[in-house]
């Protein structure tokens, strides 16, 4: 019996190495140039053609973005996105209400200052943000006006605002951020781009009122997505990437 039950475990390991080396070889090396490809063509841009994404394309780009994990596969997130005329007056409300300093009600407490490191990445994007666009640190109504683009969503045909239920924590929010970067690489590999926009969740009660969502859902932050436009000086920013990773053998 002992013998018996040796050599199945013996089988049964010899098929799972051949399973292994079986995947390994269905993996191509064109497979991993592609994936490192669009992760590293994948930026934040800030300036977008007026061009709509065509209906079709949107759809199947979206559900690209739904095969994106999550914890015990309860797919926590609600994605709304605002097109042509919704659009429009998503980003004029957003960016009157910002604009006329109107207070903020995000759904979620906003981050205060960045302690360390943090920080100090914070300001250097801001730095190539405003080097890219000549807007000087003495400018006061340039930078704000820089600022309120992001109301705008940098012009994008598009923005999508990303729920999850009110019950939802930190878990679910991880979700979340899975499925908007599904989404954002799903945008990349089909000659779109994007910006991941925290600012859009500034301010939740005009957002909520807009597009009908009740108080069973929270807006967690959006995305504003289309064709980029090459010629915008805010698209020639560039930030680094820092090896926040450690490896135990």
């Amino acid at each position: 019996m002992a013998t018996t039950a040796a050599a199945a475990r013996n089988e049964q390991a010899g098929e799972l190495a051949n399973g292994q080396a079986g995947a390994q070889a269905n993996v191509s090396s064109d497979d991993s140039a592609t994936l490192e490809r669009l992760l590293r063509e994948r930026r934040s841009v800030r300036g977008f053609k007026p061009d709509p994404v065509p209906a079709e394309l949107l759809e199947r780009v979206m559900e690209m973005a739904q095969l994106a994990p999550s914890n015990c596969n309860v797919q926590p997130w609600t994605a709304h996105v605002v097109s042509g005329a919704s659009a429009e007056r998503m980003r004029t409300v957003l960016h009157d209400a910002a604009k006329s300093g109107t207070k903020m009600t995000p759904d979620f407490p906003l981050t205060g200052a960045y302690p360390g490191h943090y920080r100090g990445r914070q300001i250097d994007a801001a730095k190539s943000l405003f080097a890219a666009t000549n807007v000087a640190r003495e400018d006061v109504a340039a930078r704000t006006e820089s600022f309120l683009r992001n109301f705008r969503f940098f012009d994008a045909p598009h923005a999508m605002f990303l729920f999850i239920p009110a019950w939802a924590g930190m878990r679910e929010a991880a979700d979340c951020g899975m499925y908007a970067q599904s989404f954002m690489l799903a945008l990349t590999a089909n000659g779109l781009a994007s910006c991941a926009q925290g600012a859009l969740s500034h301010h939740a009660e005009i957002v909520h009122r807009e597009l009908g969502v009740g108080d069973d859902h929270k807006l967690l932050f959006g995305i504003a997505f289309g064709y980029e436009d090459p010629a915008h000086p805010a698209n020639s920013a560039r930030t680094v990437r820092d090896k926040d990773h450690v490896l135990h053998g």
